[in-house]
């Protein structure tokens, strides 16, 4: 079987499209559909559905992903062990708080998975570095930005919280709610401006930075605060989430690098990127 064929369906399955297949494997897109009908014919069965928004995996489209990862991971490494080590190319990236353990975890394990033996330094945004994963309207003169995740902001409330009985919650309902605030976040900083111009004030009752010990607080009932709609904190069991009647609070999450002398480490960090972007636009 034609190894190259399976990292052109892994390619595809991941990406959604064959654009994206394209785009991922740095080759043109009859080139990914040859292979892959090629691929359908060998084992007798269609992998994927076409339609117009792209592509949807068959039921033997599901089965073959995790064998043909396992493969691609295999062979490759054969090839790492093989070869010659390189000088670790080293990369400064820099990470504002509340970006999302999971989602974090997985875009940099693919990251250094596809980049050509990367030396991974992680620091705060404000510090010097190679590439930043910020919100948009933290941008500075100069940086190109690609687009990762956007991100919604709802009010989360302790488990049973009188308010958890209305489908909306408006701003004057906030006046005197005990409240744990996280700094520094954009989000947060729209909804005081909101709050000031409404003439609502809450009660803080913590000053945190993280999502995880916010959430922690909401759960045990000291107080209300705003997280973004992650699925992680929708299904937690001690918090109920509701949106903001007058206020609509959404954040876009991205790469941000020199628009000029773009490093090529950086090259897998942005198709990842532009990749995840694709992949909630077509949802």
């Amino acid at each position: 079987m034609d190894v190259r064929s399976l990292r052109y369906f892994i390619a595809a399955y991941e990406g959604g499209s064959i654009s994206a297949a394209a785009r991922r494997c740095h080759v043109a897109q009859p080139s990914i559909s040859t292979a892959l009908v090629q691929l359908e014919e060998r084992l007798g069965t269609p992998l994927f559905e076409r339609h117009r928004r792209g592509i949807t995996p068959t039921e033997e489209g599901h089965r073959l992903y995790p064998l043909a990862r396992q493969v691609s991971e295999d062979l490759d490494a054969i090839s790492r062990l093989f070869r010659t080590p390189a000088p670790a190319t080293p990369v400064r990236l820099g990470l504002m708080r509340s970006l999302g353990a999971n989602r974090m975890t997985a875009l940099l394990k693919e990251y250094i998975g596809q980049g050509d033996n990367l030396a991974l330094t992680l620091v705060n945004p404000e510090e010097r570095c190679d590439a930043r994963i910020i919100g948009e309207q933290d941008l500075s003169p100069g940086e190109a930005f690609q687009p990762i995740w956007h991100d919604s902001y709802l009010l989360a409330l302790p488990s049973g919280h009188p308010l958890g009985l209305q489908g909306t919650v408006s701003l004057a309902d906030l006046d005197g709610l005990p409240f744990i605030w996280r700094h520094p976040c954009a989000a947060m900083q729209q909804l005081a401006t909101a709050l000031s111009d409404a003439g609502v004030r809450c009660q803080v009752r913590a000053r945190l930075r993280t999502i995880e010990y916010t959430l922690g607080l909401v759960a045990a009932g000291v107080g209300a605060s705003l997280v973004p709609a992650w699925p992680e904190i929708l299904a937690h069991p001690d918090v109920q989430s509701r949106a903001l009647a007058e206020l609509e609070i959404r954040q876009t999450i991205g790469v941000a690098y020199p628009a000029q002398q773009t490093m090529p480490a950086l090259t897998p960090l942005l198709q990842l990127g532009r990749a995840a972007w694709e992949a909630r636009e077509r949802s």
